[in-house]
């Protein structure tokens, strides 16, 4: 099948240009190829953009067992749709996924079920070290530095030390300093305000544990990426990568803040929880400034009915992926950041630093993962429209310009204007971590 997208303002790595782009099979194999070019299919991308697929670092999809919150079926809709062509999922499922063969049977998983690509991370337990050097097919290996339940929960120094010192996949890690967060927990035992999340997760516990595991990166010379960054304090910490740093920012963090407790309640309880005004903006500062590199969704659904219990009842985690490119063509909109970012930030960027081959450019011989988008369009996020399990958005009523319209995966175009085609799915992700991530020279 061989496909030709014309009159389309393509995002590129040198810049946007009015151009044409040719899928072959699963490849792109042309761009700026003649109108005239003989294709099995034309795309007339008049007053649209093209851009590269979405790479969405930090997901949780909820399978195996938890289900009913989300599955891998109705999450690779909800991505298709939102222009996310390949999703890398955390291994805190049930059972988690912590040995080889436990992440080998979430990547069949995925290969019957998942309309885009993927891709899952191990999971550290303070004695698996053996699995974690041997683990392969995998971006790297997840470490809970606080805000776990069970043996994922990695605390004590000595693990951490081994972990670091003794596995070479690239390391990420949820920083939260578990001594501070329950020492607070103690204080606010009673409260059945959720905005005292925020001061149970608050600002040192968030800095403690990234200073924690900088000490170790930097020690051990072992590639690290810090998940979810919420606080401005933290982003000040990134100044000094060493070549082997590389941090996040995700959508609840940028616009979402303690304010929004009033209005929305327990629906934007997360962890790490919402901190400030001047974090978003802060944040938004260091995307800015390249102190922050990737821009991702920490997609984490619950039913609306559990989240809709009482404080402290109500579970951590929000759904998002669905919405999260739109919401950034929003910003574009409004003049907060450029196109050119955006695809920096959720494309190019995650690519880099997992070491994913062939992804998160629009350039000759990389696999056509592609999402146009009409940056004019403008319609309203609704619950009833959501493709993900639970139904819902935190995002529900807001008003977005700027919106996915047609999304390639691999070559096969998966979604069109509310329409999926679900005849054939995506395909595992693959690493080259011999690259060197972010800090090497792109190619």
């Amino acid at each position: 099948m061989k496909t030709l997208i014309k009159n389309a303002q393509v995002v590129l790595p040198t810049g946007i240009e009015a151009t044409s782009v040719v899928i072959e099979d699963m490849r792109i194999a042309s761009i700026d190829a003649s109108p005239q070019t003989t294709v099995d299919q034309t795309v007339d991308a008049q007053g649209l953009y093209l851009l590269p697929g979405v790479i969405d670092d930090q997901v949780h999809f909820r399978e195996p067992g938890l289900t009913h919150k989300e599955d891998l079926s109705h999450a690779s809709r909800a991505c298709a749709k939102g222009g996310v062509t390949t999703f890398l999922e955390m291994p805190n499922t049930v059972p988690a996924a912590k040995t080889q063969t436990l992440l080998n049977e979430k990547l069949a998983l995925g290969a019957k079920k998942s309309l885009v690509n993927y891709g899952f991370y191990i999971g550290a337990t303070p004695d698996n070290i053996d699995d974690l050097r041997q683990a392969t097919n995998t971006p790297g290996i997840k470490i809970f530095i606080g805000s776990s339940t069970g043996d994922l929960l990695v605390d004590g120094q000595d693990a951490l030390e081994r972990i670091f010192a003794e596995t070479t996949l690239p390391l990420t890690a949820h920083c939260e300093d578990e001594t501070t967060v329950q020492a607070n927990a103690l204080k606010y035992r009673d409260s059945t305000d959720v905005a005292d999340h925020s001061r149970i997760r608050n600002h040192e516990a968030a800095i403690i544990a990234t200073r924690r595991a900088l000490d170790l990166a930097f020690r051990h010379q072992h590639r690290f990426h810090v998940l979810h960054v919420s606080t401005g304090d933290e982003t000040q910490l990134f100044v000094e990568h060493q070549n082997l740093i590389t941090a996040e920012a995700c959508l609840l963090h940028l616009f979402f803040n303690v304010d929004d407790y009033a209005r929305l309640g327990t629906l934007i309880q997360a962890n790490p929880a919402i901190k400030t005004a001047d974090d978003n903006r802060r944040l938004w500062q260091a995307l800015q400034d390249g102190k922050l590199q990737v821009v991702a969704t920490d997609h984490a659904p619950h039913t609306l009915e559990e989240k809709q219990q009482g404080y402290p009842n109500s579970p951590s985690g929000m759904p998002a992926i669905e919405n999260s490119l739109a919401l950034m063509l929003n910003q574009v909109n409004q003049g907060r950041c450029t196109l050119e970012q955006v695809v920096q930030w959720m494309c190019d960027a995650p690519a880099r630093v997992w070491d994913i081959v062939n992804k998160g450019r629009i350039k000759v011989g990389y696999d056509a993962d592609l999402v146009l988008v009409d940056l004019d369009r403008t319609r309203q996020v609704r619950n009833e429209e959501q493709q993900a399990k639970c139904g819902w958005s935190p995002w529900h009523g807001e008003e977005l310009t700027g919106w996915p319209v047609r999304t390639w995966v691999m070559g096969h175009e998966v979604y069109r204007d509310g329409q999926f085609d679900l005849s054939r799915q995506g395909q595992e992700a693959t690493y080259d971590h011999l690259r060197g991530g972010y800090w090497a020279t792109a190619d």
